[in-house]
């Protein structure tokens, strides 16, 4: 069977686009990263905080900002920490990240979440809030890497 030179080299293209993708995503590492978010609420709301990255054995300062909006009510404060996973460079942290949950906290609370930004890397966090709120809502939170 004859194969068309332009269908070989297709191929070929093909396949070595698929190993350098590989090789990229394999070649990503983790980092660690922990900070506090101040969140106020009534039906749309804000938040911001600030924090540290660790990667490759240095600290970057980070900052928090978002908005909300849905069922949601109250003012707490969260305390995150986690890992960023799928990250070549700090600055890979920095982006956008959303999420539709929802929970509460009376005094004390716990939080997890997972989100991805458009860079591909993603927080796995855990938190600690204190505070009085509610909420079921969609949110969106940006981090900056100073």
């Amino acid at each position: 069977m004859n194969i068309s030179p332009r269908i070989r080299s297709a191929a070929i293209a093909v396949i070595a686009g698929l190993a350098i993708s590989a090789a990229g995503a394999a070649q990503a590492d983790t980092g660690k990263i922990r900070f506090s978010v101040y969140k106020a609420a009534f039906f749309v709301g804000g938040s911001g905080g600030e924090g540290t990255l660790t990667f490759k054995g240095r600290s970057y300062p980070i900052s928090i900002a978002g908005l909300s909006g849905g069922l949601a009510f109250g003012a707490s404060k969260t305390y995150f920490q986690g890992t960023v996973r799928n990250i070549n460079r700090a600055s890979d942290v920095s982006g956008v990240y959303a999420a539709a949950g929802g929970g509460g906290a009376a005094g004390k609370g716990a939080q997890v979440i997972v989100m991805t930004n458009e860079k591909g890397a993603q927080l796995e966090l855990s938190g600690k809030q204190v505070g009085l709120q509610v909420n079921a809502d969609l949110s969106g939170m940006a981090i900056t890497v100073k």
